[in-house]
Formats: C-alpha cells, structure tokens, sequence
C-alpha cells in the first residue's frame, strides 16, 4: 500500500529485484498518491490497483491487492521499508512448506532517520529469536506473509482504524493456523514522523486494539507508569551507547507522544492481553536483548551499487498503499 511514498519505493523496488526468489509479481495499491510513486512503480514493473482516498481503509487496501493477486502466498510490505539481504523474500516464505502456517513475519529495524525511542520499540517487537509456532497473534504487515487460501475465508476487517494484521492473526489462529517469526527475513523500516504524527499513529492503533481485544485497557495511570518505565529504559540504553546527551529530548517526547496516543485511543473497561501489553508498552528488559545475528555478509544489497548513486541510501518499495491521517504507508505484494 502506498500514498506519496516517492522518496522510498524505488529503494524497496531495487531490494526485491535484488532477491534470489523472484517474485511471481508486485502489486501496487495506491491511494491517490500526487507524486512520482505511481510513475516509478510502472517503471519498475509493478501492477497498480488504484484506490480512491475516500475509499481508503487499511483492510480494503490489502483485500483489493489480494484479489488482484495470483500467487499463493501473499507478502506484504511497507512502501517505506528494503530488505538488507538478498534471502529476505526466500526465508519470509520458507515456512510455507508446513501447511500448517498461515502468515509468516519477519524483523524490523530502524534506519538513521527513525527516533531513538523506536529503535528500542523494533528490538522489543521484533527479537533475534525466532518463534515456530508463536503462542501469540502479534504481527506486523510491514513485513509479512499469509497464505492466500486462508485469506480467501478471512478477509481483512475493513472498519478497523489500524493493526488489520493484529485482527487478522487473531482469528486465523483461533482456527488452528501457525504464526511463525522469522527474524532473518529482514527489513529496514524508515519513519521520519513529525510529533503529530506520532501521536496520531499509536491513538489510531489503540482505537483498533480496543475492537479487537474486548478487554483492552490504557487508563492515565498506566500513561504515567509506562512514560516513566519507558523513559527511564531509554535513557540506560542511550547512555551505554554514548548518546544520553543528544537523544534525551527526543526520548521525552517520543515517549509522550506515543503514550499520550494510545491513551487518548482507550477509554472505558477492559483489560489488554497480558502478552499483547507487554509486547506493545512495556520497555524491553535485560533478558530481551540479546546480539543481533545477521544473514550472512554475502547476502547483503549493495544499494549504491544498484543505484549508482555512492553515499545515496535509496528509497523502499511500495506493494499495497497507505492512505493515513499520518500520510505513512504500508506495503504488500504478493509473492509465489
């Protein structure tokens, strides 16, 4: 999914020519972008299914790109995102061959632009380990997989403000299907939001998570309990790294912004899964991080290489639109 995402699709479209699984074809849906992002998409040869933004929903942008599909498996991924490695498509869609899996996902990391505090947000969502099966419905279709016959009795929920893939998982687990996290099928993930947009992003995302999970929860305590845990984390992790000094302000205000959100986004009973809030809000603790552990050197894209542009870091590919308060995108393209 994409909307105005001209300053990254390329660099995702060069990332997925550049796998040694080709895919069978790359879908665009876009959702009335106004800049070159169509143009560069039909240049790189990708199908374009258009969306009008009145239209638009997260769920009805994936399900008009899965019916436009032909490939068995559907992969989706954000028009801001590139893999790092040439194996990030192969290994996404390896576990595929249990026909007991029905969506596959794989790490995030950030890229220079992203703020301080998601860093650590992308290492607690998304550990070095992997999980086959994974005990819970957590997700992210920014970089992830589902088989298309089971999408065919599951459509996405086309109501739902955000976490269409959270819902999704939800029910496609509760009838017996496998989710598994493949942390070598990598992505760099590029959000350079403004405080705003922040905001708005994880108000949208905790909107939803109060349909999907019945006792979902985020009372003002909970906004300050949680801004102090996360600040105070952030501030240990910056420290080790050198950086306390330059990133304090931006950790303060990310950790506003991003609470304040998901506050303003819950109201009334409930309580949140304890597994899904811990994941979601909870700082990352010792035992969680854990050295990285990258697919081998060999496999890695050499971006400047493939633009000819040297100290150039080129733009992510789109495969289904965004059309968001937020004007962020997330992707999808179905692969064999």
């Amino acid at each position: 999914r994409a909307y105005n995402e001209e300053a990254h699709i390329e660099k995702l479209l060069l990332g997925i020519a550049a796998q040694r699984l080709p895919p069978h074809e790359v879908i665009l849906v876009d959702s009335g972008s106004t800049d070159d992002t169509v143009a560069i998409a039909r240049r790189h040869g990708a199908r374009i299914v258009a969306i009008s933004p009145h239209d638009f929903t997260f769920g009805r942008a994936l399900n008009l790109g899965c019916e436009a599909a032909t490939g068995d498996i559907l992969v989706f991924v954000s028009a801001h995102v590139y893999p790092t490695h040439d194996v990030w498509l192969e290994r996404l869609v390896e576990p595929f061959s249990d026909e007991r899996v029905v969506l596959s996902y794989g790490k995030q990391r950030g890229d220079t632009v992203n703020k301080y505090s998601e860093h650590q947000i992308f290492a607690k969502w998304f550990p070095n380990e992997p999980a086959r099966p994974q005990q819970s419905y957590f997700c992210n279709n920014a970089n992830c997989a589902v088989r298309r016959s089971v999408w065919e009795k599951l459509p996405y929920d086309e109501t739902l403000t955000g976490l269409e893939d959270l819902d999704w998982a939800k029910r496609a687990q509760a009838q017996g299907g496998w989710l598994v996290y493949v942390p070598e099928a990598k992505i760099v993930h590029v959000h350079d939001e403004t405080w705003p947009q922040v905001q708005n992003r994880y108000r949208r995302e905790a909107l939803a998570l109060r349909r999907i999970d019945e006792h979902a929860k985020f009372t003002a305590f909970d906004f300050m309990r949680l801004f102090a845990a996360n600040v105070m984390a952030d501030c240990r992790m910056a420290r080790r790294d050198g950086v306390l000094s330059a990133e304090l302000s931006s950790i303060l205000r990310f950790r506003f912004h991003q609470l304040y959100g998901t506050w303003q986004g819950h109201s009334g009973p409930s309580d949140l899964s304890a597994a899904l809030r811990h994941r979601f809000y909870y700082p990352a603790g010792r035992r969680e991080r854990h050295a990285e552990k990258d697919v081998h050197e060999r496999h890695r894209i050499d971006y400047e290489q493939l633009t000819g542009e040297p100290g150039v870091s080129p733009p992510p590919l789109v495969v289904v639109a965004d059309n968001t308060p937020d004007r962020k995108s997330a992707g999808k393209r179905p692969a064999r």
